[in-house]
């Protein structure tokens, strides 16, 4: 059975992204003077971070895989494509699947740009569509039913992107959240762990928490 992320143009491209984003942690971003991250609009954050890779951790990645290979999701939702990193180990998936598609969304359109490049490199690029702009707009009309989506973008919007989306998710859907240790995680978390909000939810113990929701309504 195919592995796709056992290929050596997977594993040179994934060392080389997850060695970009440690030199990147040595680096904390310059925001407008008198401005910081919590100040700032989407796109403002987009624009000072458009070379910061912020990428999921490479065991939430490899997690990612097994969870699309099991469950064989015909639609996959991506909210934050950033470099590429993540999409990489669910376009993998896909692949070796043999059915489904990643529909990705990025408002940097630096980012856009790096993850199109990447994903062509590691030769998985059929398998995605990214669309650049606000994912509260692009993802509007995404048509279900929606098997899987990762919330990996801006924490503050990961419960408006998961409300915007619900009504598409197919019954047993997986929502997979990213970075769930962040305080900005507090309504989201809330919110997929009240069973009366339609999830079965449990987290996961990888770098920065990850967060695995089942659609049960």
């Amino acid at each position: 059975m195919t592995n796709t992320l056992q290929s050596e143009s997977v594993l040179t491209v994934l060392d080389r992204l997850f060695a970009e984003a440690a030199a990147d942690d040595e680096t904390p971003p310059r925001w407008p003077a008198g401005r910081s991250f919590a100040d700032t609009s989407a796109q403002e954050r987009a624009d000072v971070l458009g070379d910061v890779l912020m990428p999921i951790s490479a065991r939430g990645g490899t997690l990612l895989y097994t969870l699309v290979r099991a469950a064989r999701p015909a639609t996959i939702v991506e909210f934050g494509t950033s470099f590429g990193i993540s999409t990489i180990y669910l376009a993998a998936a896909v692949a070796d699947n043999g059915v489904g598609h990643v529909l990705s969304t990025e408002l940097s359109v630096a980012k856009v740009a790096a993850a199109q490049a990447n994903l062509a490199e590691v030769g998985v690029a059929d398998a995605v569509t990214i669309l650049p702009g606000d994912a509260l707009a692009t993802l509007a009309e995404v048509p279900g039913p929606i098997g899987l989506v990762l919330l990996d973008g801006w924490k503050d919007l990961c419960l408006p992107v998961l409300r915007l989306l619900e009504d598409r998710l197919a019954p047993g859907a997986l929502v997979v959240a990213d970075d769930t240790t962040f305080p900005t995680m507090g309504d989201y978390l809330n919110y997929v762990r009240d069973p009366a909000n339609g999830y079965a939810s449990v987290d996961y113990p990888v770098e920065d928490g990850m967060e695995i929701s089942c659609r049960t309504a």
